[in-house]
């Protein structure tokens, strides 16, 4: 629910702490009186005085810097998942996270991760590697007895085909929110079938109770889903299975909302396909056997991360300061601060 912040109209100079590399003209929207930039390093060894925090993207560099931060009141994740702060934030700090930042951009990275995978990119760059021309090969009739236009007419359905087109595709959006919205208007163009599900049900949108059910039909299948006890986990062993062979599982919202030794299992028996943002553990260490899986393309958490994103995320940080210091109601407030 929305609160009113009891700062209200702040008389004193608000002190913003946000990371140091931040450029200005990032900064443009932001109040201009009133309120004091704090620029902190990446590794903080000294207590700070901050009001209102902008943590760093990363999480490993955000978590040790809030132990030497003092004053915090509120706090403006720029990421739309904040499931990493909640377990540290004390009780009366308000927490605001990004969502609705990252729309565009990630909708877009699962187009390109859909057609990618389709259209087997991953493989061809392999070859493109080991300069080995492998395209569609046509395999011959045994003991080459026949003629070569019998052995064409009968090998013309043994083509070794690499490739799949997404037209006419049923794809299912697991977790249909602003990002699932977003990736349905860009696959209108590809005439697929689009099944939407989220936490409950509600008219053209299908409960997340029903997902066993709904598995086994669908081509493609998008986890969008913010990690919570209910979600941790989810793609399990049991629903994995129940995905139609040679599906695609797309993973842009948490790793640990799949069961990586049951994915694991199904990528080994060539059985589904996989394009994975994010991945258990995270950063992917190396040696894992999910680097080498079959059917499976990982990219290291970037799906988010484009040139406008600094911009557009900063802007809107500058609105919640505004909203702050006038003691407004501050927008995707994910806790209760006792405000």
């Amino acid at each position: 629910m929305l609160r009113r912040c009891v700062a209200g109209y702040h008389r004193d100079m608000l002190k913003i702490g946000l990371p140091a590399n931040i450029s200005e003209e990032f900064l443009l929207d932001f109040p201009k009186e009133n309120i004091e930039l704090v620029r902190l390093p990446d590794t903080l060894d000294h207590p700070v005085e901050v009001e209102f925090w902008i943590p760093p993207m990363f999480g490993w560099l955000a978590t040790p810097m809030f132990a030497y931060l003092r004053g915090v009141k509120a706090i403006q994740c720029l990421l739309a998942g904040v499931d990493w702060i909640l377990p540290w934030l004390p009780k009366g700090i308000l927490l605001c996270d990004g969502q609705g930042l990252h729309n565009i951009p990630v909708a877009e990275w699962i187009v390109g991760a859909i057609l990618g995978s389709l259209y087997r990119f991953p493989h061809y760059r392999d070859c493109q590697h080991e300069q080995f021309w492998d395209g569609q090969v046509l395999l011959r009739g045994a003991g080459g007895t026949q003629s070569a236009a019998e052995d064409l007419k009968a090998s013309v359905h043994s083509y070794r085909i690499l490739a799949d087109e997404l037209h006419g595709k049923k794809v299912m959006i697991v977790g249909y929110g602003g990002i699932g919205a977003e990736l349905e208007r860009l696959l209108r163009v590809f005439d697929v079938e689009v099944v939407r599900v989220a936490r409950t049900a509600k008219p053209g949108v299908l409960a997340i109770d029903d997902l066993a059910g709904l598995l086994p039909d669908a081509d493609v299948v998008v986890l969008l889903v913010p990690l919570t006890s209910a979600t941790r986990g989810l793609m399990n062993a049991d629903l994995l299975a129940r995905m139609k062979p040679g599906a695609l599982l797309v993973n842009a919202a948490r790793g640990p909302v799949v069961d990586t030794e049951a994915l694991l299992r199904q990528l080994q028996a060539k059985r589904i396909h996989a394009v994975l943002d994010v991945t258990d553990p995270e950063p992917l260490p190396k040696g894992h056997p999910l680097w080498s899986a079959p059917n499976c393309f990982i990219t290291p958490h970037i799906a988010g991360s484009v040139a406008g994103f600094s911009i557009r995320g900063y802007k809107f940080a500058g609105e919640q300061v505004r909203r702050y210091m006038a003691g407004e109601p501050m927008l995707n407030q994910v806790n209760d601060a006792g405000y």
